[in-house]
């Protein structure tokens, strides 16, 4: 596309696809709703192998609409409770995408707490799955507003999922099963593809500019000798995520529902 007809939105539900290029048969889990359609997407698209579920207790054919269903019946291929996700997980057949509260050089995320861990200005969700997620499987993350209080100066304020610090490793050995990705934000696509896993500049999101992305981020980023813009979606990416979201609730991810290209 050449145009700017396409939202902020679509632009990191097609960034957040590409998470998933090349993952084979591994179970996708994008939670919240712009890391789900990007799943979905990467599935309907370039990654057919992919495994979904319906949220409930089923592995589906085609990944399942978000919203209200209405008449739409998932298209149900396998049983999948609780207890057989534990099973992909421990195994490493997974690679999930979430929206942390916090990330920091070395990827540790944090979602339980804000501030002092003794006597926090703001307790959050708790550390959930991050710990078992973070040694066993794939993991991305996807932030809605990319700042210093997102991407942080030194530590997250609590290490829920561990990250490429050695400090935090166990007998200084890394996790056999650490693998992080992917960090979209409304900014840019990061990675670790960095010296030593540092955090690296992946594209810029077109009318965004590096320094802005620098100012915003808490650490030193990585940026190569050459750093693309992140590609405008297709006309057929565009056409599916109209089906995957027919009520249009990537509207309302972004205050304003800004356009994916903001030169103008």
């Amino acid at each position: 596309m050449t145009d700017h007809s396409y939202s902020l939105a679509e632009l990191c539900i097609c960034a957040a696809a590409e998470a998933w290029r090349n993952n084979g048969e591994v179970l996708a889990s994008g939670i919240t709703l712009i890391p789900r359609l990007g799943a979905s997407l990467a599935k309907l698209t370039f990654s057919p192998d992919l495994m979904m579920t319906d949220s409930e207790a089923y592995l589906v054919a085609e990944p399942v609409p978000v919203g209200k269903r209405g008449g739409y019946a998932p298209v149900i291929e396998g049983w999948m409770p609780y207890a057989r996700t534990f099973d992909l997980l421990w195994g490493g057949r997974r690679h999930a995408m979430i929206g942390p509260t916090q990330v920091d050089r070395f990827g540790q995320s944090n979602l339980s707490v804000i501030g002092d861990y003794t006597k926090p200005a703001a307790a959050l969700l708790g550390v959930r799955g991050l710990p078992g997620n973070s040694i066993h499987h794939a993991n991305s993350y996807f932030f809605p507003i990319h700042s210093t209080r997102s991407l942080v100066k030194g530590e997250v304020d609590m290490v829920g999922g561990i990250g490429y610090n050695p400090a935090r490793w166990p007998s200084g050995i890394q996790p056999r099963g650490l693998d992080l990705r992917l960090i979209v934000t409304d900014l840019a696509v990061l990675d670790f593809e960095g010296k030593n896993h540092a955090i690296r500049v992946r594209s810029l999101h077109p009318g965004i500019t590096l320094e802005q992305v620098q100012a915003a981020t808490g650490f030193e980023l990585e940026v190569p000798a050459s750093v693309p813009l992140t590609p405008a979606p297709t006309a057929e990416q565009l056409a599916y995520i109209v089906k995957l979201d027919p009520q249009r609730l990537r509207d309302g991810v972004f205050k304003g529902n800004p356009p994916g290209d903001r030169r103008a």
